[in-house]
């Protein structure tokens, strides 16, 4: 891992402080549960903050392809996720729970906490919220690929999904692309008409879409528990660049073998992705089709063709929250 994640670590024993959690659509996260997170105080990271440090971290000498791997375990309710990273000035890990049944009664789906400690002792200095952490770190990565693979006049977003990943997106991505339009595709209609009434309130033309209407895309993002393809590859223009960050399941995919045939492929590590990346390995690429990680794309080292679609497929790494995390702790310590 890097020698520096975040700056110049937090004497030990400073006090924990949590990540904020916001109704979503605010550039953080939703709410992340009734338990509140450990700690006091209010740590502010905007969309931009952390793309910014996601994107610096890499450009200092990050090796995604070193990453730990995400422990998995199946508990009652679902998936209990451990994601631990080290750098020099932090140590950190996030324990995740996925409760498929939660959104069913007014819960998020993404539960947990991360714990922050400094460097060089361990001590813990931070508390952070889980999933609010998740819900800013997956858009900055997007943004962070995206702003590299996405045509200089991107305008159109067909945004699949309506959940707090998908109002993070759209933070994130109005910071990072030029985008004019939105057209918001979900299986419900009343958080669909939500998000798009929240991007007009950023500027952007918004309405509700179907799956066909990647046809007329500059940008596709998929944000949803999907297991399956959400729309036909094939429509999508050779101009367009797609992201799916929904599932890190080798049985799960957003996206079907026509688009990752036609794409050029970008992902955050090929070690993880080829664990982790249904809409890969579903697709058959194997170690051989060696596609481009977020280090090369972010310090210019893989080439972007024009000629094709720019898949980037995102399955969320340990680094990741570790960048974010000390970032957070980094600002609220001043």
């Amino acid at each position: 891992m890097t020698d520096d994640l975040g700056g110049t670590p937090v004497p030990p024993g400073a006090e924990a402080e949590p990540l904020r959690s916001a109704a979503p659509g605010d550039g953080r996260a939703a709410q992340a549960g009734p338990v509140e997170p450990v700690g006091q105080g209010v740590v502010e990271l905007t969309p931009a903050q952390a793309v910014a440090a996601i994107e610096r971290v890499l450009l200092d000498g990050l090796d995604p392809e070193a990453g730990p791997a995400r422990s998995a375990m199946p508990v009652p309710a679902g998936e209990l996720l451990l994601m631990p990273a080290a750098s020099a000035a932090y140590t950190g890990v996030k324990i995740a729970g996925v409760a498929p049944a939660n959104p069913a009664a007014g819960l998020p789906r993404i539960t947990g906490s991360y714990l922050l400690l400094d460097g060089p002792t361990l001590q813990p200095v931070a508390l952070l919220d889980g999933a609010a952490l998740t819900a800013l770190r997956t858009p900055a990565v997007t943004a962070a690929a995206l702003r590299r693979l996405a045509a200089p006049d991107a305008a159109h977003l067909v945004l699949f999904g309506a959940g707090p990943q998908a109002y993070g997106h759209l933070d994130a991505l109005v910071d990072v692309l030029p985008l004019t339009r939105v057209t918001v595709v979900a299986r419900s209609e009343g958080p669909a008409e939500a998000l798009a009434q929240y991007a007009r309130a950023l500027g952007l033309a918004a309405a509700l879409g179907t799956p066909a209407d990647v046809a007329d895309a500059d940008v596709v993002v998929c944000c949803t528990t999907a297991r399956t393809p959400l729309f036909d590859g094939a429509l999508v223009p050779d101009r367009a660049a797609v992201a799916a960050v929904g599932s890190h399941e080798v049985d799960a995919r957003e996206v079907d073998e026509v688009l990752v045939g036609r794409s050029a492929l970008y992902v955050e590590a090929r070690s993880a992705a080829l664990r982790e990346a249904g809409d890969l390995l579903m697709a058959g690429v194997t170690a051989a089709d060696r596609p481009a990680n977020l280090a090369e794309l972010v310090r210019g080292e893989a080439p972007v063709p024009t000629d094709r679609p720019r898949f980037f497929k995102s399955v969320g790494m340990a680094w990741q929250d570790l960048a974010v995390a000390a970032e957070v702790h980094r600002r609220g310590s001043r």
